[in-house]
């Protein structure tokens, strides 16, 4: 590609109230999707991240796995069972997921960090008692619901200069009891714990849509509220608004669910006006700069 120095510079210069706005910032971002399982996705995902902390933001990766658990479930050969259209995660399978999401996936987003010139640490929600889980329903086993959350670890990484990478893993209440946290859920009470200034929920969509397809780029809470009671918010959605919804309630400024698909994302969303999603806060609308 042929690049236009002046461009890059009049780019770069349009950028300085945002790189203002967010320096020292708490940014949370769900990590997920077809990106997970793309090289050239994931090296571009990394880059972003430590361009962020490059210009003083504090990001936290939470990341998600389903894909590579169900591969190595079916490779082992063990069977899942379904209740109301959510995976029964017995012993067995909560193992296979500690093994795919804490092994596997983490450190293949820390290597991608670690590559492009950032430091990375990958970490669980047990480690440090990061995240501490009741069942959130017993006929689902070991899935988890965040009751505790001890998020000073996440603070001495980022005054290390190191960017945490944390997967949805987490410790019990009782001893030797390990949960398995929806990546989503996860991110949103890890961003809430922090007080956050952003929490990035990154998914396979354009955003939230209105009744008549329209991604809407600026949504209040009661906004939320309706259109799921009216059905226009609906299916994979419904989980995505609601972590947002309970973000906010625990102090974060501001929920982004944007489509993770497109180059740049979280740079187009922190760092120029057009943005790259849907904000959900309690605010006015976005202004130039935006500020929440």
């Amino acid at each position: 590609m042929t690049r236009d120095p002046a461009a890059t510079a009049r780019t770069l210069s349009e950028a300085l109230p945002y790189l203002q706005r967010y320096a020292g910032a708490i940014v949370v971002v769900k990590f997920g999707g077809n990106a997970m399982g793309d090289e050239a996705a994931m090296a571009e995902f990394a880059r972003d991240i430590v361009l962020m902390r490059q210009v003083g933001v504090n990001p936290v990766v939470v990341h998600g796995g389903g894909p590579m658990i169900n591969d190595l479930l079916s490779r082992l050969g063990i069977k899942s069972e379904f209740v109301r259209g959510k995976r029964v995660t017995d012993k067995a399978t909560v193992e296979v997921v500690e093994m795919v999401l804490t092994g596997l996936v983490n450190k293949r987003i820390v290597q991608a960090i670690m590559d492009e010139g950032g430091r990375a640490v990958g970490l669980s929600g047990k480690d440090d008692d990061l995240m501490v889980c009741e069942a959130d329903d017993p006929e689902l086993g070991f899935v988890g619901r965040p009751v505790e959350m001890n998020v000073q670890v996440l603070r001495d990484l980022f005054n290390a200069g190191i960017i945490p990478v944390v997967a949805p893993v987490a410790t019990g209440m009782n001893e030797n009891e390990t949960f398995n946290v929806n990546g989503d859920t996860a991110a949103g009470a890890i961003a809430g714990a922090l007080k956050a200034d952003r929490l990035l929920l990154l998914t396979d969509v354009a955003g939230v849509k209105n009744a008549n397809g329209e991604v809407m780029t600026q949504i209040t809470p009661e906004e939320v509220v309706q259109m799921t009671a009216d059905g226009v918010i609906a299916g994979g959605m419904i989980p995505k608004t609601e972590t947002a919804l309970k973000a906010l309630e625990e102090g974060v400024r501001a929920v982004v669910i944007l489509d993770g698909r497109v180059p740049n994302a979280c740079l187009l969303e922190l760092f120029t006006d057009q943005g790259a999603g849907s904000m959900i806060r309690t605010t006015e609308p976005r202004v130039k700069p935006r500020e929440a």
